[in-house]
């Protein structure tokens, strides 16, 4: 499966890297690609992951890397 979520208010590409990085790291993740530019990342995961759970973790990967962007989807 495939979502896109919208971040605004990145700060630097060094940002969106860090993000990148760590929500792919999220179990049920199978990739996941973040444009600095388009404030968008593309999250790829398994049919049967719970898509809820790993975008409270990215949402929680954001807040810590830049406290200040807003997530959605």
């Amino acid at each position: 499966m495939k979502k896109y979520i919208k971040i605004e208010d990145l700060c630097c590409a060094h940002c969106a890297s860090k993000i990148e990085k760590a929500a792919s790291a999220i179990e049920g993740v199978n990739s996941c690609k973040v444009s600095f530019m388009a404030e968008k990342m593309i999250v790829e995961y398994d049919d049967g992951a719970d898509f809820d759970a790993i975008y409270k973790e990215i949402v929680k990967i954001c807040k810590r890397v830049e406290p200040d962007c807003t997530v959605s989807i």
